[in-house]
């Protein structure tokens, strides 16, 4: 399955979801930054609230795009312990990384909320919303620090994701929705045709927009 862009990939993941729409006590939270955008048509079309959560990837030395972990907002970390060891990566490259990497979580909190308060998540249904799924590190961190504030439950909804990322976070939380999920996965822009990098501006935007 490919999808035109994130655009089309929330309308459709809306589709799957339609059995929230209009519920009072459910949230739908994007993760920054494509996550927002595909949130964002989830949110429209479904008549929910749209919140973020900001989970950061810790890369490797020198490949930052090779996800070696994942951190909270709050710097609650998730690692794969099994690459630090084969890469022998020191603590200090992932306490500084770490560190470096909660202050940009903060950093985009503060710039795409603006004024706004965040949303309280306790008792209510949460749905996570990110544009696809490939190691699963930053949805599962994104899952530990919704986890932290007490929700009735989680559902994460994504367009495409790699299937044994999927089958993990299916243990994780209440309901998973996933377009699309090959055994054999690759880059979560192949799976769209148009997938450039969203901007800061385009997701301030969108959360402005959200609040009409």
């Amino acid at each position: 399955m490919i999808f035109k862009d994130r655009i089309e990939a929330g309308q459709k993941l809306a589709k799957a979801l339609e059995k929230y729409k209009g519920q009072k006590d459910t949230i739908i939270l994007g993760l920054p930054r494509g996550g927002v955008v595909t949130g964002f048509e989830i949110a429209k079309t479904l008549e929910l609230p749209l919140d973020l959560v900001v989970p950061r990837k810790i890369g490797a030395p020198g490949n930052p795009e090779f996800a070696i972990g994942a951190i909270t907002e709050e710097g609650e970390g998730i690692f794969n312990e099994g690459v630090i060891r084969d890469y022998e990566i020191s603590k200090e490259y992932i306490t500084g990384t770490v560190e470096e990497e909660k202050k940009e979580a903060q950093r985009r909190l503060k710039t795409y909320r603006g004024d706004r308060s965040p949303l309280d998540l306790k008792d209510k249904t949460v749905i996570l919303v990110d544009d696809g799924i490939a190691t699963g590190l930053t949805m599962r961190v994104a899952i530990k620090s919704v986890k932290n504030k007490d929700p009735k439950k989680i559902v994460v909804a994504v367009p495409c994701g790699a299937k044994d990322s999927i089958d993990q976070i299916k243990k994780d939380v209440d309901e998973v929705i996933c377009l699309h999920a090959p055994i054999f996965f690759g880059a979560v822009g192949a799976f769209y045709r148009e997938f450039p990098q969203t901007t800061d501006e385009e997701v301030i935007e969108l959360m402005k927009e959200s609040k009409k």
